[in-house]
C-alpha cells in the first residue's frame, strides 16, 4: 500500500484562479464551441460574398454574447486572464498553464 502511495505522481497544485477559470471555461464550453463554428461560417459567407447570410450569423454571435449569465462569465473569465497571466504573453503557474491548456484542447475537439 505505501508503496502504490510514493508511486503515485503528486496532483498538480493549481492556484485558486486557475481552479476557477478551468471551471467557468467548462461552463461556457457550448457557447464557445457556438461561437467558434458561428465565426467559421461567417467567414465563408463573406468569402462566398453572402452579405444577408454574413449578416444573420453575425447577430446571432451578438446575441450569444449578450445572454446575462454568458456575458458574466465571460466578463469573470477576462478577469482571471488578466491576474494569471504574467505578462509577458505566459502565465505565472505552470500548473496552471498546463491544465488550461489540457482543459481548451479537450474542448476543441469536442466542440466539432
Amino acid at each position: 500500500m505505501l508503496a502504490l502511495l510514493a508511486a503515485a505522481p503528486p496532483a498538480p497544485a493549481m492556484t485558486p484562479e486557475g481552479k476557477e477559470f478551468v471551471e467557468i471555461s467548462r461552463k461556457l464550453e457550448t457557447v464557445q464551441c457556438e461561437k467558434r463554428k458561428l465565426r467559421r461560417e461567417i467567414a465563408l459567407a463573406e468569402v462566398e460574398q453572402r452579405r444577408s447570410d454574413a449578416e444573420a450569423l453575425r447577430k446571432r454571435f451578438t446575441a450569444l454574447g449578450a445572454e446575462p449569465q454568458t456575458a458574466r462569465l465571460e466578463k469573470r473569465l477576462g478577469a482571471l486572464e488578466r491576474r494569471i497571466s504574467d505578462g509577458k504573453g505566459g502565465v505565472r503557474d505552470p500548473e496552471d498553464l498546463q491544465a488550461i491548456s489540457d482543459q481548451q484542447r479537450a474542448a476543441f475537439y469536442r466542440c466539432d
